[in-house]
């Protein structure tokens, strides 16, 4: 079976193995206070232009946003996000059980604007029992998000800006990032992102490493005590250097970013053509994500080869299809995909 499903279904980029296998044989100091560990943190501050950022190498995202939400809110904040957002429907409450409630905003394509957010905002500043209500102090938004869209650069400016006015910390959850800076339609660096945050993480799991998120805090009120919140929540490894040693390895030589434009590229081509079948996404991404409304007969004469992400049914007939790209995705995968969709037609 070949494999559309996801973009975590194989283990991790030849870079990621050799280096390990390389350090396996040494001793290192525990729970990421380890030279592996300040290495890969040195240089992804470096790639992200920000030397005075924390790095924190953590196992997984859900982990990385329900540590990041809990441990920068107060009691009585909250988080805001899209309505879709991962925080918000695909993470069994975690925000929640740490206490905060989330505040879903109604989204285009996956994605908020700054005039929610300011509105958002503006009704709890404005409202007159606000002592009676929890106060939005967070917004989380992912980029690619949950339909392979990416805020443009001016869309993340406005954000930031309107967090900033009104004092909310913006987090961007980049589970997926290296296929984000590798969309053709990116127009934004990790430098734009650590400028215009306040704290985002660096995806690795989808991306590249057997597991692992590093966690990038540049907003200083969000670093004090951030270890410890880590320990508390179990978070931090002993092993602390299998993280860093991955992330090593895919910021030596730009290795992330490649990975992520040549899934894209493969992405593309399905894209180009499905849409000379008549088969068109349904949200207007060029990330490794493709999302389709797939005639379910399609669908099951695809089954017996391919593994794609069914989403939902439809009435009509139809069902709506992940078709996932990712650093493992071959040409000839791809091939095999668009020869039987073309032999279907």
């Amino acid at each position: 079976m070949i494999r559309f499903n996801n973009d975590y279904s194989a283990g991790a980029h030849p870079a990621v193995m050799e280096k390990l296998l390389k350090i396996n044989s040494g001793r290192y100091p525990g729970y990421g206070e380890d030279p592996l560990s300040y290495e890969a943190a040195d240089l992804i501050r470096k790639a992200c232009a920000a030397p005075d950022a924390d790095v924190h190498f953590l196992t997984g995202g859900t982990q990385a946003n329900a540590l990041m939400v809990t441990t920068a809110l107060r009691p009585w904040q909250s988080a805001v996000c899209a309505d879709s957002g991962h925080i918000n429907a695909h993470e069994a409450g975690s925000v929640e059980h740490g206490g905060h409630r989330i505040t879903a905003l109604p989204s285009k394509d996956g994605k908020i604007t700054a005039a929610q957010v300011e509105e958002t905002a503006l009704g709890f500043e404005n409202n007159l029992f606000r002592d009676h209500v929890t106060e939005p102090k967070m917004v989380y938004i992912s980029s690619p998000n949950e339909l392979g869209c990416l805020y443009s650069r001016l869309e993340l400016s406005d954000l930031s800006r309107v967090c900033r006015e009104h004092g909310l910390y913006l987090f961007l959850d980049g589970a997926r990032l290296a296929y984000g800076l590798g969309a053709s339609d990116c127009d934004f660096t990790l430098a734009d992102i650590a400028a215009l945050t306040d704290v985002f993480y660096i995806g690795g799991t989808k991306c590249g490493t057997l597991f692992g998120e590093a966690l990038v805090i540049t907003n200083d009120e969000l670093k004090y005590g951030f270890r410890n919140a880590m320990k508390q929540f179990g978070a931090m490894l002993a092993k602390g250097w299998l993280i860093g040693t991955q992330f090593g390895a895919l910021f030596e030589g730009g290795v992330y970013e490649e990975l992520g434009r040549e899934a894209d590229r493969k992405a593309d081509r399905i894209r180009a053509e499905f849409a000379a079948l008549g088969i068109t996404p349904c949200a207007p991404g060029n990330t490794n994500q493709i999302f389709y409304y797939l005639d379910s007969r399609l669908a099951d004469a695809l089954s017996d080869r391919f593994v794609l992400e069914i989403m939902e049914k439809t009435a009509d007939g139809k069902v709506m299809a992940r078709i996932c790209t990712s650093w493992y995705t071959s040409d000839e995968d791809v091939d095999a995909l668009i020869a039987a969709v073309r032999n279907y037609s």
